[in-house]
């Protein structure tokens, strides 16, 4: 049997689809004692309630009974539980919508997908609840801090022409960014490195060698702030795109984005988002030429961020121009 190839046999629920663990072949009396010690923080109670509420099936689609006799090679699926996640208070516009792509302007503080502490919280179960599909997936991600465009494909057979655009970088994007003061050129800088991932930790670091990120940094405009500190409003167009990469690379010109828990330290978790100190980074144009229409694709993001007060009023559009 080749394991890769499972799908869901039932639909999302709540906008979220299910997960799956496969049931190899071992001592294991019944399906609690298997379960038990494959997600070991789960309690015998709470997995008797889930079992019950029919949060698990296998993959045929049927709910599975606490106390049942343990059958291997097989897939169950069962939908994740994540204890009090907080609701991110934010709206998350949908900018456009036809029959092969949706565009939101995604809220700082939301997830673009499901994963460890957010499942419904996140951008994918917000724009699958709204719409009513299962199949919409995203095109890219965004950090869970930053807000602004975010691109989703709604048929699943064109997913991967899509995706390639910006596997092969065929995709213009242009981010805002609020930080300390820096003296660059007036048609700005651009700033390459080499980018690795700290091994244990969620945050990136740069190292010797080849570069394979590259950033152009032009300053807007500058002011002081009633703290009495120098900020800039700055345009960030990535060539590459790497994990962090605008936030590392900010940081490592010794000007990290406003509110950045990660760059240039990692600040301890915090016990709740601070959602007044939102970080300063904002997704604000994404633009490619479409690979099924051949036509010119542009979005916009209508947010702006807190701290640039220098700004200008938005345009009111910002939308596809086909």
């Amino acid at each position: 049997m080749n394991v890769n190839k499972a799908r869901p046999p039932v639909p999302a629920r709540d906008g979220v689809t299910p997960s799956k663990v496969w049931c190899p072949r071992g001592p294991w009396r019944t399906l609690d004692d298997f379960l038990l010690e494959r997600f070991p923080h789960v309690s015998p109670a709470l997995l008797r309630e889930r079992l019950a509420r029919g949060d698990i099936l296998d993959g045929e689609g049927r709910v599975q009974q606490s106390g049942s006799h343990y059958q291997p090679d097989r897939w169950l699926w069962y939908f994740r539980m994540v204890e009090d996640e907080r609701p991110v208070p934010f709206e998350m516009p949908i900018l456009h919508a036809d029959e092969r792509l949706i565009a939101v302007d995604k809220p700082h503080f939301l997830a673009t997908t499901p994963g460890g502490r957010y499942l419904l919280e996140t951008a994918l179960t917000r724009v699958r609840r709204h719409f009513g599909e299962d199949g919409i997936s995203p095109l890219h991600r965004l950090d869970r801090e930053t807000a602004g465009i975010l691109l989703f494909c709604r048929d699943p057979a064109l997913r991967g022409a899509y995706q390639s655009l910006f596997q092969q970088g065929r995709v213009d994007k242009e981010y805002e960014a609020v930080a300390p003061f820096l003296d660059l050129p007036a048609d700005g800088r651009t700033y390459a490195s080499r980018m690795e991932e700290v091994p244990g930790l969620f945050v990136m670091r740069e190292a010797e060698g080849e570069p394979n990120s590259l950033t152009h940094i032009v300053r807007e405009r500058d002011w002081v702030d009633e703290q009495g500190r120098r900020l800039a409003l700055y345009r960030l167009r990535p060539h590459s795109g790497r994990k962090h990469q605008l936030r590392l690379h900010m940081s490592s010109l010794d000007a990290p984005i406003l509110n950045d828990v990660f760059y240039p330290e990692l600040l301890p978790p915090r016990e709740a988002d601070d959602f007044d100190q939102p970080l300063q980074l904002l997704a604000r144009h994404i633009a490619f030429i479409d690979p099924v229409s051949g036509q010119e694709r542009c979005f916009s993001s209508r947010r702006r961020l807190d701290r640039d007060e220098m700004a200008p009023a938005l345009p009111a559009a910002g939308a596809d121009r086909n």
